[in-house]
């Protein structure tokens, strides 16, 4: 790199040249190329203020909450919101804000561990699918025709129902109802990779299929699951709010929103406040997905 590239904007022409040096420089400019598209899209940036806000909610929620979530107290029960209980108090005399603060880290549990189950496994089935064609295709995308044909809540509610109640068992349960659109994306975006003439190149050499699979067509995917991966956040996260309303996913004292929301439902014409707020939690966590992923799939998607 030159000494030119340390002065004012010696970075951004560095970044954004047309005749890149390498590999990672080439790489290094695309990825600031996407982040200049996204910032200068209102609602994306409004949605990855949303997601950055949960993370930081999450990672100080100790800091951010002024009382101990499960902490009851009786004398103090269904007060309405104040300057002492910002979000007033639930049916035990619990703080609502500290429990929907605490709630975040929940959720970001739930999503993360769905995310890093069904990401790969969709990537792989639907690569294999497209790339490999004739009966493994048939067969996988049969199979996931069949996740398809059930709506996600009702498939999820019947894992549920069969592994029993639970955090765990919840996760579970939406993981396997979950990957089925990503096989389905990673299939359509290999049936145009397979095609192209490096990949033609490449099995000349002599690669085997499953390193071309994985070295090749597999990276080539990733910006279109990246996208639908945020997308699939939003639903990830309501999905586990029915189950926990439904009293099938964490179960109490765990301050979750969608189990809050349930225990709020009694009180909900006097009480509002004790279902109001977990739920505007669920709709502004949910929006702020949607709002990123529509902006990053304007970045990520060449078409």
């Amino acid at each position: 790199m030159s000494d030119t590239s340390l002065k004012p904007g010696g970075w951004h022409d560095w970044l954004i040249t047309n005749e890149p040096g390498s590999r990672r420089q080439a790489r290094l400019g695309q990825l600031y190329r996407q982040w200049l598209a996204l910032r200068r899209n209102p609602a994306a940036m409004a949605g990855l203020f949303i997601v950055l806000g949960l993370l930081l909610v999450a990672a100080f929620a100790p800091l951010v909450a002024p009382y101990d979530p499960l902490v009851q107290s009786l004398g103090e029960r269904l007060r309405p919101p104040s300057s002492a209980n910002w979000f007033g108090t639930d049916a035990l005399g619990r703080d609502i804000f500290s429990r929907v603060v605490y709630g975040t880290r929940v959720t970001l549990v739930i999503v993360l561990l769905v995310v890093i189950t069904v990401g790969p496994i969709g990537l792989l089935i639907g690569c294999a699918a497209g790339y490999l064609g004739g009966w493994v295709d048939t067969v996988l995308m049969r199979i996931t025709d069949v996740f398809l044909a059930f709506p996600r809540l009702v498939l999820a509610l019947a894992f549920v129902a069969a592994l029993g109640p639970g955090l765990e068992n919840a996760v579970i349960a939406i993981a396997f109802t979950a990957w089925p659109p990503y096989a389905r994306v990673a299939r359509a975006e290999t049936l145009v990779i397979r095609k192209a003439d490096y990949i033609s190149a490449v099995r000349l050499q002599g690669a085997s299929q499953w390193r071309i699979v994985w070295r090749h067509v597999v990276p080539m995917c990733m910006p279109s699951l990246i996208v639908r991966t945020t997308f699939d956040m939003a639903g990830i996260i309501l999905t586990a709010a029915g189950l926990g309303f439904l009293g099938l996913g964490a179960q109490p004292p765990i301050p979750e929103w969608g189990a809050m929301i349930s225990a709020g439902r009694e009180q909900i014409f006097d009480q509002w406040w004790v279902a109001t707020f977990p739920g505007l939690a669920i709709c502004v966590v949910a929006l702020g997905f949607n709002l990123l992923g529509d902006g990053l799939r304007d970045v990520m998607d060449a078409r």
